[in-house]
């Protein structure tokens, strides 16, 4: 499902036009990746976590290289979801 199918979907269910649907969307995944931390109950969390530069080989050349450290975001299903 894409952004777009998604704010239809809601739009429809709602009966709430899909700009404001689309604002609503836009707030909630805002406020998500601004968080450290984000659980929804009943649906999952959103977690950055990061993980520490370490050594890597290049398939193609097998050159040895650094990847640096990096930052992500992580999502865990709570119970109810991994069981769908």
């Amino acid at each position: 499902m894409t952004k777009s199918e998604l704010i239809q979907g809601v739009a429809e269910k709602t009966k709430v036009t899909k700009s404001i649907v689309s604002d609503v969307i836009e707030s909630v995944i805002a406020a998500i990746v601004e968080s450290d931390k984000t659980t929804i109950k009943g649906w999952g969390t959103f977690e950055w976590k990061t993980r520490p530069a370490r050594k890597g080989i290049n398939p193609r050349t097998g050159e040895k290289i650094d990847i640096p450290e990096s930052t992500t975001l992580k999502f865990k299903p709570s119970p109810g979801v991994k069981g769908l």
